[in-house]
C-alpha cells in the first residue's frame, strides 16, 4: 500500500548531479499538433546543446509509446497518463543532473500543468511549436492525418480530438515562418538568457 512507501533520500543530490555537469538542469516542454515540427527541432535542439557542452536526453513521443507507454491508447484519460509518466520520468532525469527535451502532442492544459506540477515551476520550459493545422496536415510525415480523415485513425489530434494551445508559454515558435535553424537558435537564446538571470 502507498501509506506503506517512505521516500529514501540518497547521499547524492540533485543539486550535486548538476554541480557534476557544471549546468542548470531544466526540463523543455514540446507541445504541439503532430506535422508541426517538434521532433526535428527537439532533435536539432539537443545537438545543438550538446555542441555547447551540455548533457542532455531527448523524449520522443512514438519513442515512449514504443515502450514505457506502449500499454496505452489514445482516449483522454490514456493521453492523461501518458503525459504523468513523461512527467515523472522527466523529473527523474532533472534530478539527474540532464537538460531534458520532451516531445509530446500534450494536447490538454491541464495535462500541461500536471506536468509543471510534478516537474516543479521553476524547471519547466514550456515550448509550443506552432504550425496551422492544414500546414500540418500538408506535411503529414507519418500519413496520420490522411489515415484520421479517412477514419482508420480515431481521436487524433486536431481531427477529432482537441487541440488546446499553450495561452502563455514561455517559447513560442511559429514553423510555419521560421525554418529549423531559426527556430532552434530563438531556444537557445532564451535558455542563454535564463541561465544569466
Amino acid at each position: 500500500m502507498k501509506t506503506d512507501l517512505v521516500f529514501h533520500p540518497t547521499a547524492v543530490t540533485a543539486s550535486t548531479r548538476a554541480a557534476a555537469k557544471a549546468q542548470r538542469p531544466v526540463v523543455i516542454w514540446f507541445t504541439g499538433l503532430s506535422g508541426a515540427g517538434k521532433s526535428t527541432i527537439a532533435n536539432g535542439l539537443e545537438q545543438g546543446l550538446l555542441a555547447k557542452g551540455r548533457h542532455t536526453f531527448l523524449l520522443d513521443g512514438d519513442n515512449i509509446r514504443l515502450g514505457l507507454c506502449r500499454d496505452l491508447g489514445f482516449s483522454d484519460q490514456d493521453r492523461e497518463e501518458n503525459i504523468r509518466r513523461i512527467a515523472e520520468v522527466s523529473r527523474l532525469f532533472l534530478d539527474s543532473g540532464l537538460i531534458t527535451i520532451t516531445s509530446f502532442i500534450s494536447p490538454f492544459h491541464r495535462d500541461r500543468i500536471i506536468a509543471r506540477d510534478i516537474i516543479g515551476h521553476d524547471a519547466f520550459i514550456e515550448v509550443f511549436i506552432d504550425a496551422p493545422l492544414p500546414e500540418c496536415e500538408r506535411r503529414d510525415p507519418k500519413g496520420l492525418y490522411g489515415k484520421a480523415r479517412a477514419g482508420l485513425i480515431k481521436n487524433f489530434t486536431g481531427i477529432d480530438s482537441l487541440y488546446e494551445p499553450p495561452l502563455s508559454p514561455d517559447v513560442h515558435i511559429n514553423t510555419f515562418e521560421n525554418d529549423i535553424e531559426t527556430s532552434v537558435n530563438l531556444i537557445l537564446s532564451f535558455l542563454e538568457k535564463r541561465e544569466r538571470q
